[in-house]
């Protein structure tokens, strides 16, 4: 019987990793097909009446949010399948991936949340005229300044704090673990607050590099899996601070002369 269990979990967790590998690959496929030739209303093509500017807003919003679901839980895996291993541990019994979903389903809840904030952002940009192509580039100057605000916050205490909760799986769920798909919930939602506070300055860059720039979201995606998987982790987040800064003073300097 424990024999015929253990076989149960490894299939459970075998099922589990597959199942959000192909969440991931459809979620970049979607970004693929649409993101180089999708018509996005930029500055002048911002519709003016309510309801354009209300369907604009939504398609957004769904850009956005398939956007962090494609770039936030490949790196988000490890404490996932941690959770299941654990839960399985716990439990003894199959059918433990119900509360993973559960918990991945908070851990979401949360990015989707940052990613209606950035839709309203884009589109308030939009109506004032700050967003200055149709792949979504805001004006030398704020780019400059949000350049220089991610790189300054690489340097944060909230940010390293953020950052270890999301490079330890099994420390963060020996200290937050609580029972039931309720509990999980609440350990998803929590996580996501860590992942978000860890990860949303380097997110707006995306306003910087093109919002429907492949290229910058495959390149910020790697770098949120490598900050939470190399070691040394802290002095990656200061010499990516270094070029950020760095690159942003560049840019401020550029757009005042």
């Amino acid at each position: 019987m424990e024999l015929t269990m253990s076989t149960l979990h490894a299939r459970e967790r075998l099922l589990t990793w597959l199942a959000l590998i192909t969440v991931a690959i459809l979620a970049w496929g979607y970004l693929i097909m649409h993101g180089m030739h999708a018509q996005m209303p930029m500055n002048g093509e911002m519709a003016s009446t309510g309801d354009d500017g209300m369907s604009v807003l939504v398609t957004a919003t769904v850009m956005w949010s398939v956007m962090m679901v494609a770039m936030m839980l490949p790196s988000a895996s490890p404490m996932l399948l941690t959770f299941l291993r654990i839960h399985q541990q716990r439990e003894r019994k199959a059918g433990a991936s119900a509360a993973t979903w559960v918990f991945i389903a908070g851990y979401l809840a949360v990015w989707l949340a940052f990613a209606v904030a950035a839709a309203v952002m884009q589109w308030a940009l939009q109506q004032s005229a700050l967003l200055s192509s149709s792949m979504g580039h805001v004006t030398p100057l704020l780019g400059g300044a949000l350049l220089v605000t991610a790189g300054a916050f690489q340097f944060s205490d909230l940010k390293q704090a953020c950052l270890n909760k999301c490079r330890s799986p099994l420390s963060f769920l020996m200290t937050e673990w609580r029972e039931g798909n309720g509990g999980a919930l609440i350990m998803g939602l929590r996580h996501g607050a860590y992942c978000t506070g860890c990860c949303w300055a380097l997110m707006l860059l995306m306003f910087v590099g093109g919002i429907m720039s492949l290229v910058w979201m495959a390149g910020l995606a790697l770098y949120f899996l490598a900050e939470k998987l190399l070691p040394q982790a802290e002095r990656i987040s200061q010499i990516s601070g270094f070029l950020l800064t760095g690159v942003g003073v560049i840019v401020l300097l550029s757009a005042a002369y």
